[in-house]
């Protein structure tokens, strides 16, 4: 029998709060089949046997190409939402998969979801909007309508998709476009693997939109969803039960500060959120919450800045020659001796964020399954003639590269017409 799969996706330190999605959907779908995608390794000495998922998938373990220079390219939370398609079509492959739902690690379930299941057996894909209603005041449309257009339409909190033909044409295409560009790049209309989403209802056939006012309860969307009731006693949502609430941003204190806001004076919206927080307050002393990103260092245990990380996606020439960038031989080395010279405002205080910023917003083809092909390719997309090798790719790739750097796209057109 086929059968729901689950996953979430998160790295070490978020699995107590894993712990929380899990357990209330154990409590309220034992027959679903639960996953954790894992971004980051298996630390040594871990026990997860007695956690209440069923498996776990490692990020080197998904088969994605060329998987730590990909993973170099990310930081925590770009790496936990970009290895989501991945984790999606390997569960959509298996043979007792009906269908697949992906939930954020800071969500909670607080009543059966049959509604979400049958939208899956009828849709291919099922996305749900940040907002369903129109916000009624100013503020409410400079805070929520106006981020849904930067962010995204549809939240990536959830997601459901059926094992057919179109969910997993739509899995292999989110695959496609989240390797290269999961990013935090709101100037460039990036934001993760979200932004992405708004064009799935016009790529795809069979798309549905779950517009029920009980699931992806957040502060977003508060102002138009009345709750009501007690985390004991029961919670509903415009008179409706609460199928599930996104708890986001409230390690940063931004959850709770837009939930005073956007439900002012609701007493059932106040004692949830402090209901989450006693929990988590808990869960913060578990040793898993401490266990540190793998991916965080070098192999010497050198933290690795941000801007060694862009700077490293941004050159397919340093893809190239280090194929193992946490190698402390190799990139790190590259580093020391010549980004003072080719970067010298990441190194000037005075400069160094806003250089930062400005590298972190050029819009580049990020990192390339081929890396030696990556300049070749980028050209190609701009409408370029196929290059055609006139000495060693190595060579090449370098000449292109400077001609990249100095004159943008446009120099290697030039130098291909």
């Amino acid at each position: 029998m086929k059968k729901i799969h689950v996953f979430t996706s998160a790295a070490f330190n978020y699995i107590p709060k894993v712990r929380m999605l899990f357990e209330s959907l154990r409590r309220l779908h034992p027959e679903f089949v639960l996953h954790l995608a894992l971004a980051d390794r298996i630390a040594p000495g871990s026990d997860l046997t007695a956690e209440p998922f069923d498996h776990v998938m490692a990020v080197e373990e998904m088969g994605i190409p060329n998987v730590q220079r990909w993973i170099f390219c990310h930081r925590i939370v770009e790496l936990a939402t970009a290895i989501k398609p991945f984790m999606l079509r390997a569960l959509l492959e298996r043979d007792d998969c009906a269908g697949v739902l992906y939930m954020d690690p800071d969500t909670v379930a607080f009543s059966r979801l049959d509604d979400i299941v049958q939208a899956v057996s009828r849709h291919s894909v099922v996305l749900t909007p940040h907002l369903t209603l129109p916000e009624l005041t100013l503020e409410g449309v400079m805070d929520n309508e106006i981020s849904c257009l930067k962010h995204g339409i549809y939240n990536l909190g959830f997601a459901g998709v059926k094992a057919d033909e179109q969910g997993r044409a739509f899995a292999s295409w989110w695959c496609e476009r989240i390797y290269r560009f999961c990013r935090d790049d709101i100037k460039n209309g990036l934001f993760t693997d979200q932004r992405w989403i708004d064009l799935v209802p016009a790529f795809f056939d069979n798309v549905g939109i779950l517009r029920s006012p009980r699931h992806n309860v957040a502060t977003w969307n508060l102002r138009r969803r009345l709750l009501e009731g007690s985390v004991t006693e029961g919670l509903r949502v415009n008179g409706e039960p609460l199928g599930f609430y996104h708890f986001t941003g409230f390690d940063s204190g931004a959850h709770k500060a837009m939930a005073d806001k956007n439900a002012q004076g609701n007493a059932a919206v106040a004692g949830l959120v402090q209901w989450y927080l006693d929990a988590t307050r808990k869960l913060a002393q578990d040793p898993l919450a401490r266990v540190p990103w793998a991916y965080n260092t070098f192999s010497d245990g050198t933290p690795i800045s941000p801007a060694q990380r862009v700077v490293y996606r941004d050159r397919p020439d340093l893809q190239d020659t280090f194929a193992d960038p946490f190698e402390v031989t190799g990139y790190p080395l590259w580093w020391k001796k010549n980004a003072p010279r080719e970067y010298p405002g990441l190194f000037d205080p005075t400069r160094q964020a806003g250089e930062l910023e400005r590298l972190t917003q050029q819009l580049s083809p990020g990192c390339s399954p081929e890396p030696g092909r990556a300049v070749v390719q980028a050209a190609q997309l701009a409408g370029a003639k196929p290059l055609q090798p006139a000495g060693p790719p190595a060579s090449l790739l370098r000449r292109g590269w400077r001609v990249f750097r100095r004159e943008g796209m446009r120099g290697v057109l030039r130098r291909l017409s």
